[in-house]
C-alpha cells in the first residue's frame, strides 16, 4: 500500500480537519450539553430580507445581520444567551435577524467567550472590545444599542455601566430581555414559577453561577456581577422585558423598578405565559413576535432610527 505524500495544508484546513476530529470524539457532558443548546436555533424561523456575515469584532467572532433597507448609521450589539456556558452567536442568528427587522438597523450578534474555560469577567470583556470595534468603524456611541437576552440581557446591562464607571460615551439605549440578575438566585418566583418555565431551573442557575464566577473570587451580592445590587444611576434608556411564566420573572421585574428608581427613562414589555428567552420564538410564536415588534419600535423611537 502506498503511502500519502506530504501535503502542505492552509491553515484553514488543519483547523477544519481539527474540527472533523473533535466530532468524532465521544462527547463529555459539557459538550453534550452544548450540542443539545445548539439545536434550539431551530425554534425561530428564517426570517425574510436578511443577509449575515461573519467578522472580527476586535477580537471576537461576530455574525452581522442586516435587513434590506436597514439603518446602517445604527447598529445593535447583540449578547445571546446559555448561562455562559451554552449556546452561541449561531443559536441567536436568525432571531436577531427578526429583532434587526424590527428595529431597522443591523444587529451585530456576538460570540464570546464561554465559561467555564473563560470566567468573569471574559464575557463583558468582549462585549466591551466588540464595542470599541464598533466605535473604531466610525459608528457613533449613541447609534450603538445594547441587547441581549438571559445572560446577555445582564451582558447589555453591564457593559454600558462598566463604561459609565469609566466615564466613557455610553450607548443610546439598552434592551435587555429575560435578563439573570440576582446570582443569589433567591427571588421567589425561583421556585413559584418552576413548574412553567421550561428551560431554566435553580438547579441550572446554580450550574451556570459555579462555571462562571467559582473560583474568581467574586461574591454572589458582588455589584459588578448582580444587577439587582448595582448601582443603576446614569445609564441610557433602558428596557427591560420578561415572560411571565420564567424563573426569573421576579428579579426582572424588581430590576425593571430598580431602574426606573434610579431616574432612568425606563420601559418594560411583559409577556403574558411567557418562557424564559421567549425571542427563541421569533417567527413561529405571535406572543414573541408581538413583544419584538413593541421591543424594535422602542428602539427606533429612542434612537430616532
Amino acid at each position: 500500500m502506498s503511502e500519502h505524500a506530504a501535503v502542505e495544508l492552509s491553515p484553514e484546513a488543519t483547523a477544519f480537519a481539527e474540527f472533523l476530529a473533535a466530532g468524532a470524539k465521544p462527547p463529555s457532558e459539557l459538550d453534550a450539553a452544548r450540542i443539545q443548546a445548539e439545536q434550539v436555533h431551530l425554534a425561530a424561523r428564517e426570517p425574510e430580507g436578511v443577509t449575515y456575515r461573519e467578522v472580527d469584532a476586535g477580537g471576537v467572532l461576530g455574525i452581522w445581520c442586516e435587513p434590506v433597507d436597514a439603518n446602517t448609521d445604527y447598529v445593535l450589539l447583540h449578547a445571546h444567551a446559555g448561562g455562559s456556558v451554552l449556546a452561541s452567536a449561531h443559536v441567536d442568528r436568525k432571531l436577531a435577524g427578526h429583532i434587526a427587522k424590527a428595529a431597522g438597523a443591523p444587529v451585530l450578534v456576538l460570540d464570546f467567550r464561554r465559561a467555564p474555560e473563560h470566567k468573569y469577567p471574559a464575557q463583558v470583556d468582549d462585549a466591551e472590545a466588540a464595542f470599541d470595534w464598533l466605535l473604531s468603524e466610525g459608528y457613533e456611541p449613541g447609534n450603538i444599542i445594547t441587547i441581549g437576552h438571559s445572560i446577555g440581557g445582564f451582558i447589555a446591562v453591564a457593559l454600558a455601566l462598566r463604561l459609565r464607571d469609566k466615564k466613557q460615551p455610553l450607548p443610546g439605549a439598552i434592551v435587555s430581555i429575560s435578563p439573570w440578575c440576582d446570582l443569589e438566585i433567591a427571588n421567589e418566583t425561583i421556585a413559584t414559577n418552576a413548574g412553567t418555565d421550561k428551560i431554566l431551573s435553580k438547579e441550572l442557575l446554580e450550574f451556570f453561577r459555579d462555571a462562571w464566577i467559582d473560583g474568581t473570587g467574586i461574591e454572589f451580592t458582588d455589584t459588578r456581577i448582580n444587577l439587582n445590587r448595582a448601582d443603576l444611576s446614569g445609564l441610557p434608556p433602558t428596557l427591560v422585558s420578561w415572560g411571565t411564566y420564567e424563573v426569573l420573572a421576579g428579579e426582572d421585574e424588581q430590576f425593571a423598578a430598580r431602574v426606573k428608581d434610579a431616574g432612568i427613562d425606563t420601559a418594560t414589555v411583559v409577556v403574558p405565559g411567557g418562557q424564559h428567552s421567549y425571542v427563541y420564538g421569533a417567527g413561529r410564536v405571535p406572543e414573541a413576535d408581538a413583544a419584538i415588534a413593541q421591543i424594535g419600535a422602542w428602539v427606533r423611537e429612542k434612537t430616532k432610527i
